[in-house]
């Protein structure tokens, strides 16, 4: 799929209801998206609206507005060269997928855009981010449970609350998350720098293991490194 020109969600989210993803691949194996082309969210009628939702609620977000693209059950495919701007939501998920990458491409959407994750990903074997510029509202990259075998390099990231592993351990259903490595990237101006982050007295058992952090460069970066066991927004959860 070639996309050169720009293509513009409704402005309106009720307009397209009960649909989580503008943009959404299905059960599809050696697709690539590529193109100078823009997917225009039109998120800013929805920003000051919208209702804060914990970064991976297991629902993706706030479902009330849509997100750009969802990448759900893909395997071996590549997008490259396209941008997605203004997400009412997340920009992309990616969700049970295989060898799946992400090259050239292009996330932005104002820094203070409620709930607008760059990439999420959860489920997903074999995902690479690569020479990828994002500039959004909440994480960069939020890599969720049961990601496995992730490459995060050659990012750019800013504005934004940086490159994230989680939030984890909310749910019982949640799978373990191993070997990721995030390398040769800069964030700047964001509100984290690289950050696992967990939820406190939740039922999930996993284990986060085999993680790397390599050659990071940040400037002007609130936390540059944030291992947080009591991950908590907005009071919505027991401290127990």
């Amino acid at each position: 799929l070639q996309v050169d020109g720009t293509i513009q969600a409704p402005a309106d989210p009720s307009v397209i209801k009960g649909t989580e993803q503008w943009f959404k691949f299905l059960y599809m194996d050696h697709l690539t998206l590529s193109g100078k082309g823009v997917f225009d969210g039109q998120g800013a009628s929805v920003y000051k609206k919208a209702q804060p939702a914990a970064a991976w609620s297991g629902k993706g977000g706030n479902s009330k507005n849509f997100m750009n693209f969802g990448f759900n059950f893909v395997n071996n495919s590549l997008v490259h060269g396209v941008t997605s701007k203004d997400s009412k939501n997340f920009h992309v998920m990616v969700f049970g997928c295989n060898n799946i990458t992400f090259d050239s491409f292009t996330i932005t959407a104002p820094g203070d855009s409620p709930n607008t994750d760059g990439i999420h990903m959860g489920k997903s074997t074999g995902v690479k981010i690569l020479n990828t510029n994002i500039g959004t509202g909440d994480d960069c990259v939020s890599i969720g449970d049961g990601s496995k075998q992730i490459t995060v390099e050659g990012v750019k990231c800013g504005p934004g609350h940086g490159l994230s592993i989680g939030s984890l351990g909310k749910f019982t259903t949640e799978e373990n998350v191993e070997g990721i490595t995030i390398k040769n990237c800069t964030l700047t101006a964001t509100d984290n720098g690289v950050r696992i982050k967990t939820w406190p007295d939740a039922p999930g058992t996993i284990t986060v293991s085999d993680i790397h952090f390599e050659d990071i460069t940040m400037t002007n970066v609130k936390n540059p490194v944030i291992i947080d066991q009591e991950y908590c927004p907005w009071n919505a959860c027991s401290k127990k």
